[in-house]
Order: C-alpha cells, then sequence, then structure tokens
C-alpha cells in the first residue's frame, strides 16, 4: 500500500542519514558526544539505544558495543563465567538504565555487522567501560581473541 511504501521509504532516508552521520563522525569528530537513549541492555558490554540526531531526527535500535572493555558471556563455558555476566548485565543495567540518556563518543565500526564501538558515558559523564573494569566486571579488550573466564575461579 502506499502508506507502507511511504513508511519504508521515510526508513531508507532516516537510515542513509544516520550512514552518513556516523560515517562523518568516523572520519573526522569521532571523539564528539552523541546522545543516545537507553532501550535494552543485551549483556555486560553491549546495549540497544535510539540515536538521537539533530533535528529531532532519531535513529532506532541500533547497536552499540562498549569500546575496549570485554565482559564475560551470559552463555559462558562455565558456571563462573555465567555468574559473572549477570553481574555485569545488572551493574550496566544499574550505570546506564532503560530509559535514561547517555552519551557515546570515539564511535567505530564494529567487528559484526550492524552494530558500533563506543566509548559511553553514564549521566554523570563516568565512562562506563572503565567503570566495570575498576569493579572486575570486565577487562581491558582491544579486539582479537578473548580469554576465557572460567580460569578465574
Amino acid at each position: 500500500s502506499e502508506c507502507n511504501r511511504t513508511n519504508m521509504v521515510t526508513k531508507i532516508t532516516m537510515m542513509k542519514k544516520f550512514c552518513v552521520f556516523i560515517s562523518g563522525l568516523l572520519f573526522c569528530c569521532s571523539a564528539l558526544a552523541v546522545p543516545v537513549r537507553v532501550r535494552y541492555i543485551v549483556d555486560g558490554d553491549t546495549f540497544i539505544a535510539d540515536v538521537l540526531l539533530d533535528e529531532g531526527i532519531e535513529v532506532n535500535s541500533v547497536s552499540v558495543r562498549l569500546d575496549n572493555v570485554d565482559t564475560p558471556e551470559l552463555h559462558g563455558e562455565c558456571e563462573y563465567e555465567i555468574e559473572r555476566a549477570n553481574y555485569a548485565k545488572q551493574r550496566l543495567t544499574e550505570l546506564i538504565p532503560v530509559g535514561s540518556i547517555i552519551e557515546i563518543k570515539n564511535i567505530k565500526n564494529d567487528k559484526y555487522q550492524g552494530r558500533i564501538d563506543a566509548s559511553v558515558f553514564d549521566a554523570q559523564n563516568k565512562n562506563v567501560g572503565l567503570i566495570l573494569i575498576r569493579e572486575n566486571l570486565g577487562r581491558p579488550y582491544s579486539g582479537g581473541k578473548r580469554e576465557s573466564w572460567c580460569h578465574q575461579n
């Protein structure tokens, strides 16, 4: 129908604007703070957010991974990892509650298509990844093969 076609064109236009926006950030202004509204916490180092662009434009449901931090996996290899993963997810939920507006900086493409990596700052402008590392719920990560969490118990 005409209404569905208009909605699809609008979504495509918004995605193009978002891609241009992200490309611009990646190219020249990666340290610029971008406001996002937290929609859903996936795990200890990933969440879904709406990116709040200028002129009231929102790009909905963008997957954001905390840059330079690794947290245990919810479907981990051992009981210890799964337990720590649940703690990390709960802590991330406390730091960036669903519905809160926070900022992301240093935006980069992630190794998985459809996800971005970014430094994430809570409402008090504190780096969330560093908090998780300081609280032993995450560890520094620069890509590549992840270390096992299971040998630490």
